[in-house]
């Protein structure tokens, strides 16, 4: 067989399979995009930047823990620590 003439009919092909793909496409309604966003995604969208707003400290709780620490009535348990430590060091084993 001809290269040329397999070239001649590959264009031949693709032209016709072109065509027939833009009409089908036009005829049946589609070559339109819908995008929908659910409830939980838009909930994110709007959840995201108040976050992203909000403090990272906790100034509240940091004065408080301040003055008691001031004040020498600051306690903290050994048993307590050593359980949140555990604790986070299990999350990340």
């Amino acid at each position: 067989m001809r290269i040329e003439s397999y070239n001649q009919v590959a264009q031949l092909y693709q032209t016709t399979n072109t065509k027939n793909t833009t009409q089908a496409a036009k005829s049946s309604g589609m070559g339109r995009d819908q995008v929908q966003i659910s409830s939980k995604g838009k909930d994110y969208h709007v959840a995201k930047p108040a976050v992203a707003d909000a403090a990272d400290i906790r100034e509240d709780k940091v004065a408080d823990i301040k003055a008691r620490i001031k004040n020498g009535t600051y306690d903290v348990s050994p048993e307590d620590f050593a359980e949140k430590l555990l604790s986070q060091m299990g999350s990340i084993f």
